[in-house]
């Protein structure tokens, strides 16, 4: 397939993840041995039938009802792509991939995600996914954030809406208030002084 179009199989294959939840479809955009690995917890799969039993018994209709992908980047090279998405669902299921053994709490969940994705002859051939764990253990109440440097869904928050405060996990950051920078400003353009 010459010059195939990533960004559309790409979005194919989440669609049949996600939406229509089809495995077979979800197969089909994949080279022969795909390989996926949702780094934080080390699920997914190696090779055609590992990655097609991880998607039928414990991912595509293992997610709960209302989860929902919300792309927020996109960044395409000649094979790849990389995407940063919003990800959002209630945890009314047991999500073995993300998280495997806890049971279902009723709570909501909303996490910055990446994806990034290789491509051999117009298919997917690789994708490793990014979260932040520690944020989602919050969410879900299974991890006090009290004293530790961790956010719950602050993390996401923060991601869609640049306005919000920097540093708030820094117990340190007021003390650098008013005190003297000395950096070099960029001129007009970009490059420093």
């Amino acid at each position: 397939m010459p010059n195939p179009d990533l960004t559309a199989l790409w979005e194919e294959h989440t669609r049949s993840e996600f939406e229509t939840r089809n495995v077979e479809a979800t197969m089909a955009t994949m080279v022969g041995e795909p390989y996926v690995n949702h780094v934080p917890t080390m699920t997914g799969g190696v090779g055609h039938d590992e990655l097609e039993r991880f998607y039928k018994y414990h991912f595509i209709g293992a997610n709960p009802p209302d989860t929902a992908l919300t792309l927020i980047s996109r960044t395409v090279g000649a094979a790849s792509v990389v995407d940063e998405l919003l990800l959002s669902f209630t945890h009314t299921s047991e999500i073995d991939w993300m998280l495997p053994g806890i049971a279902p709490t009723g709570r909501k969940v909303e996490i910055p995600l990446v994806a990034i994705v290789q491509f051999r002859d117009g298919k997917v051939a690789h994708e490793h996914i990014y979260w932040d764990q520690a944020s989602v253990l919050v969410q879900i109440g299974r991890l006090d954030p009290d004293g530790l440097p961790v956010a719950g869904v602050e993390t996401a928050r923060k991601t869609l809406d640049r306005t919000l405060p920097s540093n708030t996990l820094m117990r340190n950051w007021a003390r650098s208030e008013g005190k003297p920078l000395g950096s070099v400003r960029p001129r007009s353009g970009g490059r420093p002084a």
